[in-house]
């Protein structure tokens, strides 16, 4: 009886070996909010709310992994926001490559335009790949790019940008002329912030930034966001 549940044991203890294995991050990795406990995050490609209308390939939970560097940087930006009662909300992170290749197929098939109206009212969706939309690379799938916006600490609720996110068109643009006074102080505060902490920011879209000297600047990764 005692052999047997001793044996018993020992592979109760393989299959949690085997679990803790293969839902190890890669080194140099982490779930932001184990360093970040109070952080929102939607991550949109877990979700159908998106320019696709469905959940993207390899998101299987709405769990935002970066570098561990560039978890460290956000961290003194959520704590900076925090001192004025306004706190960061994250829509994507690290994405996997074939989360990229997902968008790729859905921009070849020029008849599935579902939330055009909602993301791309003013793109044709054969121009996507051309006016550098959609790309067959992303800097988000070497861990140190992210998708964010800045909240209500007390509401929730995200400060007025004057455009939605992953909104395809100029009025995305960083310096878009366009805005109400509001509008470009709530645009200029997150890149304050987020350039003061060694993030650099992309001129196409209000909410895209990547750290500066990021660790893994040459390596494009597949491992699944779960």
């Amino acid at each position: 009886m005692k052999l047997k549940i001793a044996v018993i044991s020992f592979l109760i203890l393989l299959l949690v070996s085997s679990f803790q294995n293969t839902s190890k991050l890669p080194d140099g990795f982490v779930y932001v909010k184990d360093m970040i406990p109070d952080l929102n995050v939607e991550l949109r490609y877990f979700t159908a709310n998106n320019f696709v209308g469905d959940t993207i390939d390899g998101y299987k939970a709405n769990k935002l992994i970066l570098t561990r560097e560039t978890a460290e940087a956000l961290k003194l930006v959520q704590h900076e926001l925090q001192q004025q009662n306004l706190c960061l909300k994250v829509y994507d992170g690290y994405r996997p490559q074939r989360a990229v290749n997902h968008f790729m197929r859905w921009a070849r098939d020029l008849n599935d335009t579902i939330n055009k109206q909602a993301f791309y009212p003013d793109v044709e969706k054969r121009f996507l790949f051309k006016e550098e939309y959609i790309a067959t690379r992303s800097g988000h799938s070497r861990g140190s790019t992210i998708d964010l916006t800045i909240i209500d600490g007390i509401t929730n609720e995200p400060l007025d940008m004057g455009s939605p996110y992953d909104f395809f068109g100029k009025e995305s643009w960083v310096n878009h002329d366009d805005l109400t006074k509001e509008q470009k102080a709530n645009r200029q505060l997150l890149q304050r912030v987020m350039l003061k902490h060694n993030f650099r920011n992309y001129a196409k879209e209000w909410w895209h930034f990547t750290l500066r000297w990021e660790p893994f600047s040459d390596t494009y990764f597949d491992f699944l966001v779960k």
